[in-house]
């Protein structure tokens, strides 16, 4: 068993990928404390190809480590500040005349970039929610029977704040079903709130993005992202992902359950995990820390339970209790 393992580790070298991933929280460490599962689920996202909706209340670091990951990359980045008068024009771009020539060109909105954080995506009408729908899901858009395709890689951080509701629209199922994680973020520990000051006061004034250098460029993530689909799962490991998201189909505290996309999300982002640990081949435990960020949001609760106070991530520790783990 051991010189299978000898074997197995060598097929894919993935020191490289691992390095990058170990400098890069370590250049987020300068300024981010405490916040150790978020980062590695941005960074599984990132591998994984994924977008990531993260929730949590205002001042708990949401905005401020998508911008830092970003400035660990060599690639682009845009943000955008989600308002109720925002339109989708305002987001994708529009096409405008050229007095020049008298043709219409179309002038490209923010989303084109590469890491593209919204801010408060919650805050939008429908309209301009929806105008996402095509360019989170096929990386393009369509706009006057022209299909515009975006610049690889394309990730979209989008944040919200589940406290304050007065003028936020809920995101639609359909929206929501494109976002590889919801990730909750909370409130440091108290040791962890004291070292955010420290480093607060030691850096004397010095904008947090000054202080971080970096780690990889875009080509680079491009052949790490590839190294991706090459780690190994075993089939009753697939078979173990199979069990947990029809379980949440037919679970009487569940008015709707995961879909085939949560089943591949959950699957792509267990073999980033692996990779990001030096490992070509998933285990059990990788599965065990994407389900509950990668089903949370795809969920829904009967009203019932929701009035009771359950949350989704109940019901998915239960039902991850209820599945035998494959050994």
């Amino acid at each position: 068993m051991e010189n299978k393992d000898v074997n197995f580790n060598s097929r894919i070298d993935l020191e490289k990928l691992k390095e990058a991933v170990v400098n890069i929280k370590s250049e987020l460490g300068k300024i981010i404390i405490g916040q150790n599962d978020f980062i590695d689920l941005l960074l599984v996202a990132l591998l994984a190809d994924g977008h990531v909706l993260i929730e949590g209340v205002p001042g708990v670091a949401k905005t401020i480590t998508a911008k830092l990951l970003a400035k660990t990359i060599e690639t682009g980045f845009g943000r955008i500040q989600f308002t109720p008068d925002l339109m989708p024009s305002d987001v994708l771009g529009t096409s405008v005349l050229n007095m020049k020539t008298s043709d219409f060109e179309f002038k490209k909105g923010p989303i084109f970039s590469n890491l593209v954080l919204i801010d408060e995506i919650n805050r939008a009408p429908a309209k301009t929610q929806a105008a996402l729908f095509e360019v989170m899901d096929e990386r393009q858009i369509s706009m006057d029977g022209i299909t515009y395709k975006m610049d690889l890689p394309f990730m979209v951080l989008a944040t919200q704040n589940p406290i304050e509701q007065e003028g936020t629209y809920a995101l639609p199922e359909a929206q929501l079903d494109r976002f590889l994680f919801k990730i909750d973020v909370g409130y440091p520990k108290e040791n962890e709130e004291y070292l955010i000051l420290k480093t607060h006061q030691e850096r004397k004034g010095i904008p947090p993005k000054n202080l971080i250098e970096t780690i990889i460029k875009e080509a680079e993530l491009k052949s790490y992202k590839r190294q991706i689909f090459d780690v190994l799962i075993e089939e009753k490991l697939m078979n173990y992902i199979v069990q947990i998201v029809i379980k949440t189909r037919n679970h009487p505290h569940l008015n709707l359950g995961g879909s085939p996309r949560a089943s591949i999300a959950i699957l792509n982002a267990s073999k980033a995990f692996a990779a990001i640990n030096g490992r070509d081949f998933v285990i059990p435990e990788d599965i065990k820390k994407v389900i509950k960020p990668v089903l949370r949001h795809r969920l829904i609760l009967t009203p019932e339970r929701e009035m009771e106070g359950m949350t989704t991530d109940k019901v998915i520790e239960m039902i991850i209790q209820s599945v035998e783990v494959p050994r």
